[in-house]
């Protein structure tokens, strides 16, 4: 299985990263060798320096100029499926297809600021106080600058590549710091940057955690970073040293509901689905499921039935068709929770085989789960999925309560007010019903955390102003003069 995931041996899943130069490394090397290190610093200062110098003519850059530049990017990504499934594949053994969805969702984030960047970057008037007809107010959308864009490694490339479509459309430079831990996609990214962009506009520094530290010394004007919640303190704290603004995309326990009304295959099968999309490691995906007692067994016996139709062939596991854990410590995170859940009384529901050596694992129902078991704590981030029973909704409410801010939620039900009573009771970075994530797929919603999922959103329209300083313009007695 190793050599079908394009590598000849387990191990070998771990060499090979890259240095800032885009140069093959072994992991952390420049941590360890100080020229290394050096070596780096020393790129990222000229990029740096080059793009401080050219940050005045990307901020006053017309809408036809910034949108040249997206254009000139979605036109590579339109070529780019192959190479980016192929990398996506050496990465994380997703299945391959024409066209990834990665590479789809970016060209569509393109396309959108392409139509829609004229009316974002006009002037949002807002009516003064004072009621006088010389007087002028208004919104001035104004570039932040130098941005910082930290990738993670579950989406290493979509997410990287749409939020700086939404940098380029508010007139921002850029420099990308994908994830080390996905070695083949973030080679292709820089390979496709270097393709489309110069170093003033966009650059790219490959790397591990030392290049990133490096990188969050300099005093950029913005980061957007995707990632853990732990990571993302970290992320927070160094940019307060320059006082830079962040936008934090990070995660949570992401609930789904269920009342009585609901259609236990549409729920099947959206709850399903987040588990085995890119193996579970999605930050989306549905952490626990809360079921009313009497429809338990009816929804695990269709959950069941949805694993087999998305992940069998000829009536057994395939894991060929989820991909698999990123490397040994998810995997053995992921199988600790699974152990340490059983240990303490719950029972697997289905699935619950898996492969230290491939670094696989079915997708697993667990039942039973105590309070107190490890994998209701943290973010599981794997292909398996907690079903709790609740006897009263205010029981399911308060559960729900208990586990923080989730980056999302999900409600089955076609009862009106159940769902309001949902989202009065609870909190979340978004919410969908009756569809998993259509609040992210649909595209034209802010997508975002709230406290310990995230801070700040993006898409469409929200990821402009995430890149944008909203400057307050207060003006009278101003005409226009006559050429």
């Amino acid at each position: 299985m190793g050599k079908a995931f394009g590598f000849d041996r387990p191990s070998e899943r771990r060499r090979l990263t890259y240095n800032a130069a885009g140069c093959p490394s072994r992991p952390h090397s420049s941590e360890t060798n100080p020229r290394n290190h050096a070596m780096a610093n020393v790129e990222i200062d000229r990029v740096f320096a080059l793009q401080q110098a050219n940050v005045w003519k990307m901020k006053t850059s017309t809408a036809a100029e910034r949108k040249a530049r997206i254009i000139r990017l979605r036109d590579r990504l339109l070529a780019a499926g192959e190479e980016v499934a192929e990398a996506l594949y050496k990465d994380m053994g997703r299945p391959k297809v024409e066209m990834p969805f990665d590479v789809q969702n970016s060209i569509d984030t393109a396309n959108e600021a392409i139509e829609h960047l004229d009316e974002w970057m006009a002037p949002a008037p807002v009516r003064p106080n004072i009621q006088n007809p010389s007087v002028k107010a208004y919104v001035h959308y104004e570039a932040r600058g130098t941005v910082l864009i930290l990738g993670p490694w579950n989406f290493p490339f979509h997410l990287c590549v749409e939020p700086l479509i939404s940098a380029l459309a508010a007139g921002n430079s850029a420099v990308i710091k994908p994830a080390s831990m996905a070695p083949a996609t973030s080679a292709v990214l820089a390979k496709i940057v270097r393709d489309v962009f110069d170093e003033s506009e966009v650059a790219v520094f490959e790397g591990s955690s030392d290049v990133a530290n490096a990188l969050l010394e300099k005093p950029f004007d913005h980061v957007f970073f995707t990632g853990s919640p732990k990571v993302g303190k970290i992320i927070m704290a160094a940019a307060a040293k320059n006082l830079t603004s962040v936008t934090l995309e990070l995660g949570g326990k992401n609930p789904a509901i269920i009342d009585e009304t609901a259609d236990l295959d549409e729920a099947a099968s959206g709850i399903v689905t987040s588990r085995v999309m890119n193996n579970g490691q999605t930050c989306l995906s549905i952490d626990y499921v809360l079921v009313p007692e009497a429809r338990t067994k009816d929804l695990i016996d269709k959950m069941s039935s949805v694993i087999k139709d998305l992940t069998y062939t000829d009536g057994k596991f395939d894991s060929a068709k989820t991909g698999r854990f990123i490397d040994d410590r998810n995997f053995e995170r992921v199988k600790g929770y699974v152990d340490d859940a059983v240990e303490r009384g719950a029972t697997i529901a289905f699935g619950g085989s898996s492969s230290p050596n491939e670094l696989t694992m079915e997708p697993t129902i667990l039942t039973e789960v105590p309070a107190d078991a490890e994998i209701m704590q943290d973010e599981i981030f794997g292909p398996v999925t907690v079903v709790l029973p609740y006897s009263t909704v205010d029981d399911a409410l308060a559960t729900i309560q208990r586990h923080g801010k989730p980056l999302g939620s999900l409600v089955f039900s076609t009862d009106e007010a159940f769902v309001e009573n949902f989202i009065q009771n609870t909190t979340s970075g978004g919410v969908s019903v009756n569809s998993w994530a259509g609040h992210y797929f649909d595209g034209s919603l802010p997508f975002g955390g709230v406290n310990g999922s995230g801070i700040g959103s993006y898409h469409s329209i929200y990821g402009f102003k995430a890149f944008s300083h909203e400057r307050a313009v207060w003006q009278r007695g101003v005409t226009k003069v006559a050429a």
